[in-house]
């Protein structure tokens, strides 16, 4: 069993709050153990960062990157090792976990890139004047980071701050810590300076201790909209802080003039039902055109469910699916889905329990046309998808459009036309043809508008909120004001 400890200013201590432990949710087996640290010990990490920030950022360029890129070493030189801490953590399947670990190595080269593109220094000779753009580190960064993602999406935000020249305070979720303390030793290994990274672990209250703590210079967020919206109400009168939030959402999937069901079903699958349901870029609602067509596309991803394996995610037969995060998150999606039946919503294929454990449920596919305006705008983070019939194409924009969410959307068609209409009128970041909505490259921002955030993308964009740019008009030479003074008396 793993022993949870807290990295503050370079040293590995004890946390002094209330036990935390993390468990296997695939089987119920304690994984990780020890304490949250204190609300002091949050405010410690916060001062060591700030007293390690001065040097940190001074260090060059190369210097801050050829200390990223030997972490990146270790990271793709442990992949493996990653991987299976990642699946019995989250209970991802293992294929699943491992293309987590390999993102982990994988983003140094795509944040250096990113960095390199979006905030390099530039000048321009303008008359007599030289004018220079430069980017510059805010200060203490506070990463809380999601369970669903526990070392890939917090890691695209902690190595964007540290090669802008930030440093880091950083919170893993209570539910997946061990995945991030080992990010952190391998930082320690990295050669990273004391202090420029420091590791708390804990929950709402040591989370609310970092984000106001006077040294906080940004607040890099990962997760469901009601803690996204604390932390916006928290740093309400703080616009000295940056924040960037990606917090999910109600992501609309259409399937329109397709030739081929079997595969568009497995389309659909991958984007509903990966991981469990449990990403953010998630189909949550399946728009169909209304008749033979939409029917033969349901049928399809109704076959389709009962081949989608549901088991133990170190199984050597691997599952497409693990668990939830927890047998807490299976009782909740459960009763989302009797609540919506209760309102209207027919079940084609119900989401059930699974035999595998408290915290398996199988996928889920229920038609909520009927519901109307009764069916909730909320992001049921699990296998679950609505269905929506529709007549029109146009009211099928409307239908996807018709969220407070923007993160992710995709159109199936064989159609380019519908395309070129679909990605000029709908509201979301991540936006996919004929591919799932769970498909995002690193080198690519990563967000969207609505409740989806607060327009601070990730993924490739991370370096617009990593740095601030500072503008500049210089004159060489020794000093020489040849210009007249307005009103000055001769």
């Amino acid at each position: 069993m793993i022993e949870l400890k807290n990295w503050i200013g370079g040293a590995w201590t004890e946390g002094t709050g209330p036990r935390l432990e993390s468990v296997n949710p695939a089987n119920g087996e304690i994984i990780a153990a020890g304490s949250m640290a204190g609300t002091d010990q949050a405010a410690e990490a916060a001062e060591a960062a700030a007293q390690a920030f001065g040097g940190w950022r001074r260090k060059s360029y190369d210097e801050r990157k050829a200390v990223i890129e030997r972490f990146a070493e270790i990271a793709a030189e442990r992949k493996d090792e990653m991987a299976r801490l990642i699946a019995q953590e989250t209970g991802k399947a293992l294929w699943d976990a491992t293309t987590e670990a390999g993102g982990i190595a994988g983003k140094a080269a795509l944040a250096v890139a990113s960095y390199e593109e979006r905030t390099p220094t530039r000048e321009k000779d303008n008359g007599q004047l030289k004018l220079r753009i430069a980017h510059k580190p805010h200060g203490v960064m506070v990463v809380i980071g999601p369970f669903n993602f526990p070392g890939h999406l917090p890691n695209g935000q902690i190595i964007p701050s540290l090669l802008a020249g930030n440093t880091v305070v950083f919170k893993p979720s209570e539910q997946t810590p061990a995945v991030g303390q080992k990010m952190c030793e391998w930082w320690e290994e990295a050669g990273l300076p004391a202090g420029c990274l420091n590791l708390v672990h804990g929950d709402r209250e040591v989370a609310q201790a970092l984000i106001g703590h006077e040294k906080t210079a940004g607040v890099l967020f990962t997760g469901g909209l009601p803690a996204g919206r604390a932390i916006h109400q928290q740093l309400a009168g703080r616009p000295d802080v940056m924040l960037a939030l990606e917090l999910g959402g109600n992501n609309p999937l259409i399937v329109w003039d397709v030739a081929n069901a079997d595969d568009a079903a497995q389309i659909i699958a991958r984007s509903a039902y990966i991981t469990s349901g449990q990403r953010c870029t998630c189909a949550r609602r399946l728009i169909v055109k209304e008749g033979e067509e939409g029917d033969r596309i349901i049928k399809a991803v109704a076959d389709l469910i009962p081949q989608l394996s549901v088991g133990d995610p170190l199984a050597e037969d691997q599952p497409f699916m693990g668990p939830l995060i927890s047998k807490e998150s299976a009782e909740n999606a459960l009763k989302a889905q009797e609540a919506l039946i209760a309102d209207g919503a027919e079940p084609i294929v119900k989401m059930e329990r699974s035999p595998a454990g408290p915290a398996y449920v199988t996928p889920g596919l229920i038609d909520v046309t009927a519901m109307g305006d009764k069916d909730p705008d909320e992001e049921v983070f699990a296998p679950l998808l609505k269905v929506i019939r529709v007549k029109t194409f146009d009211e099928a924009l409307d239908e996807a459009n018709d969220t407070r969410f923007g993160l992710a959307a995709a159109l199936l068609s064989d159609d380019e036309s519908l395309w070129e209409r679909f990605a000029g009128e709908i509201r979301a970041g991540i936006v996919n043809w004929n591919r799932q909505t769970t498909g995002a490259s690193g080198a690519m921002p990563f967000g969207g508008p609505g409740l989806s955030g607060n327009h601070r993308p990730a993924g490739s964009y991370a370096a617009d909120f990593a740095a601030w740019p500072m503008a500049s008009m210089m004159s060489e030479g020794p000093l020489k004001d040849d210009q007249a003074v307005p009103g000055r008396k001769a």
